[in-house]
């Protein structure tokens, strides 16, 4: 499972798309503290999982799904005579034992509507199979559940305009198991710890098209129109990896030496489907060939649907996308590691650590997400470079750390008041970046020899923390009890400042360190660069105490200490190395890290010549996200940065081989409102590239707000993502009720993580527009954006905002909005 970052954050930072989509499909949001005093155990084994039989149908009128099931289970160690089953908000019609081919009906109750005890017809011991008949329906939309921070709805299954009355929406129904609702839309033993095959028939409008885990095995046309599918999965998966889809999808076949690997996109996403999808064989091997265990399914496919009410999930063999992987060609020429690919290579890297290999129980998450987590970093480094893992394993740890009450979470956790609480960013960045460090230390043969003996142990089976350990320690030879100890079972992270003494009587260098964190100590084995003379030489140390210190004997003052020289520790660090040492470093070590932390310090410091001296060379930096970052930091107010970066920056507007980077210097050179740039502006609207077009349509609105607004109507057809946003944000800045069609139609197309950055600008708008009507339609979609994302921190954000909008209304004496305002706030708080 991959989700979004905190939603109060975004809107409350106005985070730029470039920023969002870094941090969109990976920042989890923030959730409860674990102030549970009771501990959760491993669900108890009673009776196994041994084989799912589901025949269903859909009612898409009444929103219903009729199924039958026969579910074969046998006691896993001890006699039984009873069996409890998970099934949420269902009717249930008959409950039976198959016996000689005939339904048995046996007795139960039907606690609260959540679980079916069951009377057997008889003790069975453990090796004995016995099978279930139950009749049932599945009302999902009748369902009182909650949501989390991660997922925000759990109701299992899901009907997508199923009337058809929602125009340019297709009609498609799918479902959502983790983390236990599956048993929303089948009765099971819903919990990570079972395992089961799966066999899943669907009758669906012959029209449509299915997708389930494993192989379809038949399908049969009815007289009535309607056509049936058979799916089957041979190797047992845990109940939560379960899945459906039907509707309207084209497929797109592709391969992995003799599997099928199919993408299923709507028909408009179709033709792009190798752009969007493409690259899965290419990881599919560099996964199984890291890993030494080759993708262990039979098929693999992706399919993106509507209104997913996560990031992607990776049920096993059918990983199921939210829209923003998908794109047009412009689109996707404006899309990198970030936008989307990282959630591929993510999702698919579940099909070992999380399918293959599944958490024992919800307090182990980290041995599934943990571990997709850092495969996005794996993934990166590999095919585009040491850069972009360095940068997508940082932006982890940062992301991690902008909520203080991490530092709190074990990262294997007993204790929490709801299993939903793990998915945070604890189990996933700061889980990724431990595992970063983990490979660093332990040497990459090692690691992976580790992750080989941990799959192949515990294949198709669960495993957990300890288990990972001991893998690691086969592997490498090494005891790692206390890695293990202060990082999965212990919580927090260093605070660690970091300081220097030059002793030139006695030509010493020592480092002092110093932990500041509540809590434990850490135990840290760190490379000490010491750079002297145009050589580096590498020193090792063992940090073990709160305050520690290190002395070398040099023949001169060095230019650079550079502690932690792979930059793989996770620590809040303050390092006192001065400007001067930055600037070295900037210029002769090599990692985004190093180049990261010089760029940031001369950006604090614009008016030194050595700071001016790292920014101009980073306007060129070999990596974009660092030129980016310059861009949109330099002050080109002062003359003596303007005159010598104005330059650069408009060879990088009209020539850099990234779209971003030009779209970035495009704005930074708009900020300037000087008339000179107009003929870069004019020329870079003829660019493909949307994000580029975008920038310079922003640009020339900043020089002349009446030229926009013309500009912007004439890019209106056919306008999509970067662009689009562009255009809507034009109109809320200088547009009035006539630009409303436009947004009302098009905003609702945005990717979420566009909307969250315009949703100031649309209070402003709809808070003077001459409209009643138009503005109780926006107060409606912000009202549907609070509903929905509240669980993430979205409501009282909206709530505040759309008070600022009534305010505003009431000046107008708009009384009608105002009164509509005030029932939105009131719905938006229930």
């Amino acid at each position: 499972m991959i989700k979004l970052r905190s939603i109060s954050a975004l809107i409350i930072a106005g985070a730029s798309l470039t920023a969002l989509a870094q941090v969109a499909a990976a920042q989890a949001p923030t959730t409860p503290m674990a102030t549970s005093t009771v501990y959760r155990a491993t669900t108890t084994k009673v009776n196994d999982l041994i084989h799912t039989k589901l025949d269903v149908r859909f009612d898409y009128k009444k929103r219903y799904m009729y199924g039958k099931e026969w579910v074969t289970l046998k006691p896993h160690q001890y006699p039984t005579d009873s069996l409890r089953l998970d099934a949420k908000g269902m009717d249930i019609k008959t409950v039976a034992v198959v016996k000689a081919g005939k339904n048995v009906p046996l007795k139960y109750k039907y606690e609260d509507s959540l679980q079916l005890n069951i009377k057997l017809d008889k003790t069975y011991l453990n090796n004995e199979n016995y099978t279930l008949y139950i009749d049932y329906t599945s009302k999902p939309n009748e369902l009182k559940v909650k949501g989390s921070a991660a997922i925000n709805d759990a109701k299992g299954l899901y009907f997508i305009n199923p009337d058809g009355t929602e125009k340019d929406k297709p009609t498609q129904i799918w479902t959502q198991g983790e983390s236990e609702s599956s048993s929303c839309w089948f009765p099971t033993i819903d919990k990570p710890n079972q395992k089961t095959t799966d066999e899943i028939s669907m009758t669906v409008l012959s029209k449509y098209v299915t997708l389930s885990n494993g192989k379809l095995v038949s399908q049969k046309a009815n007289a009535d129109g309607t056509r049936t599918d058979t799916w089957r999965m041979d190797l047992p998966h845990s109940p939560y990896l379960f899945m459906m889809a039907v509707g309207d999808f084209k497929i797109y076949h592709d391969k992995w030496k003799d599997k099928p690997v199919d993408y299923y996109l709507e028909p408009k996403y179709a033709p792009y489907a190798k752009e969007i999808f493409g690259m899965t064989p290419e990881i599919i091997d560099f996964y199984s060939k890291t890993l030494g265990v080759d993708y262990p399914w039979n098929k693999y496919a992706q399919i993106v649907v509507r209104d997913y009410v996560s990031g992607a999930m990776e049920n096993t063999t059918a990983t199921l996308h939210g829209e923003y992987v998908q794109g047009t060609p412009r689109e996707l020429a404006d899309a990198y590691y970030n936008d989307g690919r990282s959630t591929i290579a993510h999702e698919l890297f579940h099909q070992w650590f999380g399918d293959y290999v599944t958490c024992e129980s919800w307090s182990n998450l980290t041995v599934n997400e943990s571990f997709a987590d850092f495969s996005e970093t794996l993934w990166a480094e590999h095919k585009y470079g040491q850069d972009e893992g360095d940068a997508h394993s940082y932006t982890d740890m940062i992301n991690y750390m902008a909520q203080p009450e991490n530092a709190k979470k074990d990262l294997v956790r007993f204790y929490y008041n709801d299993k939903e609480d793990m998915f945070d960013a604890v189990t996933y960045q700061k889980g990724g970046t431990i595992l970063n460090m983990l490979r660093n230390y332990l040497g990459r043969d090692a690691f992976y020899k580790g992750l080989n003996i941990y799959l192949k142990t515990n294949a198709l089976k669960n495993g957990e923390a300890q288990q990972l350990r001991l893998a690691l320690e086969e592997a490498s030879g090494k005891d790692l009890n206390w890695f293990f100890n202060q990082w999965y079972y212990g919580a927090g992270h260093p605070v660690m400042n970091i300081s220097y003494k030059w002793d030139a009587a006695n030509k010493t260098e020592t480092v002092y360190f110093k932990q500041s964190q509540a809590g434990q100590t850490f135990t840290l084995p760190l490379a000490i660069d010491i750079y002297q003379g145009g050589k580096k030489v590498r020193h090792n140390y063992w940090v073990r105490n709160a305050a520690d210190s290190v002395t070398y004997q040099l023949v001169g003052k060095p230019e650079l200490v550079n502690v932690d020289g792979d930059k793989k520790t996770l620590w809040a660090k303050t390092d006192t190395k001065t400007l001067d040492e930055l600037v070295f470093q900037y210029f002769n070590a090599p990692l985004f890290v190093d180049r990261l932390e010089a760029i940031t310090a001369s950006l604090a410091k614009q008016t030194d010549k050595g700071a001016q001296k790292v920014l101009i060379a980073g306007l060129n930096d070999k990596y974009y996200g660092l030129q980016i970052k310059v861009l949109n930091g330099l002050d080109l107010t002062k003359d003596d940065i303007r005159n010598t970066a104005v330059p650069v920056i408009a060879k990088l507007a009209q020539t850099d081989p990234n779209n971003l980077v030009r779209a970035a210097a495009i704005n930074a050179l708009g900020k300037l409102k000087a008339s000179g740039n107009m003929g870069i502006f004019k020329a870079a609207m003829a660019s493909p590239s949307l994000a580029v077009q975008g920038a310079a349509l922003k640009a020339i609105g900043l020089l002349n707000p009446t030229d926009a607004l013309p500009l912007a109507k004439g890019l209106e057809k056919g306008s999509e993502g970067a662009l689009t946003t562009t255009i809507i944000g034009i109109y809320f800045d200088n547009g009035n009720s006539a630009e409303w069609p436009y947004i009302r139609e098009k905003f609702k197309t945005l990717p979420i993580q566009n909307k969250f950055p315009l949703l100031r600008k649309m209070g402003a708008y709809l808070g003077r527009i001459d409209n009643p009507a138009y503005v109780q339609e926006g107060v409606t979609i912000l009202k549907e954006i609070g509903i929905q994302f509240k669980s993430q921190g979205a409501g009282p954000f909206m709530v505040n905002m759309l008070n600022t909008v009534k305010a505003d209304r009431v000046k107008l004496n708009d009384n009608a909005s105002a009164a509509f305002i005030d029932n939105a706030v009131k719905e938006i708080g229930n």
